[in-house]
């Protein structure tokens, strides 16, 4: 199955807590894609379930590896690397 990577830096202000968070696992599930964050310590969430993700305590400019497995892994990393380095809580 085609994998993509992309690491990128976390550009919500609070992180990825609550409503950047619930964005962003909400695109990971609209996918269909298996898409793992991980932080430079090793830890690792599932990109879409929220409770992982919000156990991670991502917090603004950190950097985080983005995987994507599935078709067209590389327009889906793309894009949910985008998201990421967005402010997610702008409004």
């Amino acid at each position: 199955m085609p994998k993509a990577q992309r690491t990128v830096t976390v550009g919500s202000r609070v992180g990825l807590h609550a409503r950047p968070a619930s964005t962003f696992v909400q695109a990971v599930g609209a996918t269909g894609h298996d898409v793992t964050i991980t932080k430079p310590n090793g830890d690792n969430a599932d990109g879409a379930s929220i409770l992982s993700v919000l156990a991670l305590a991502v917090g603004h400019g950190e950097e985080l590896v983005l995987d994507v497995e599935g078709d067209n892994a590389e327009a889906v990393a793309d894009e949910l690397a985008s998201l990421l380095t967005s402010d997610l809580d702008a409004d």
